[in-house]
């Protein structure tokens, strides 16, 4: 929650949205855009170990943060040759998840939050994976029901990935991109 006003530095002590009771400046919850892909060759789905905080150690699909105005698919694809060093191609659009990235400080600030749109995608190259060791610590190609554990995030990871074994699962991989 921000405990004091940026605009007149005043104390506010409740969460955001809310105004200030003192000069009237209205706070509000943030959250950045991110992507992630879901690659998929022969049956297996690419999943990185995170090299980093949050979620250390954690795996998921290939993700991050948009680029100003970038497109969130073309994110997916970016972020996926960045930290597996894989060329990919989008094909089809999974759901949006809302998790909390990075928790509010005791006595500080408001904490932060991500909005990531999972897309599915097939690789456009070779297979060969070349990890960015800033990012990543490991990565391998699995089988639906044999995902590596623990997922991240760890909010919503278990229902991103049975709604994607789901959509797998009826062959839902490759669905229209209206706004690419």
């Amino acid at each position: 929650m921000p405990r004091f006003c940026s605009s007149c530095g005043a104390p506010i002590g409740r969460t955001a949205p809310v105004a200030c009771p003192a000069c009237g400046k209205e706070h509000w919850l943030t959250t950045s855009r991110a992507a992630a892909a879901l690659v998929v060759h022969e049956g297996r789905l690419l999943l990185t170990r995170r090299g980093l905080e949050p979620w250390l150690g954690r795996w998921c699909a290939p993700s991050g943060f948009c680029d100003g105005p970038e497109h969130p698919a073309a994110t997916a694809e970016r972020e996926t040759l960045e930290e597996a060093g894989l060329r990919v191609r989008v094909t089809g659009y999974l759901g949006h998840w809302v998790d909390e990235y990075l928790p509010g400080e005791e006595g500080g600030v408001e904490p932060q939050w991500c909005a990531v749109s999972y897309y599915h995608a097939v690789p456009a190259g070779d297979l060969e994976l070349r990890l960015d060791p800033r990012e990543v610590s490991d990565a391998g190609w699995f089988l639906p029901d044999e995902l590596p554990r623990p997922l991240a995030p760890p909010s919503n990871g278990a229902r991103i990935y049975a709604a994607w074994r789901e959509a797998f699962r009826a062959g839902r991989l490759e669905t229209l991109l209206a706004d690419r």
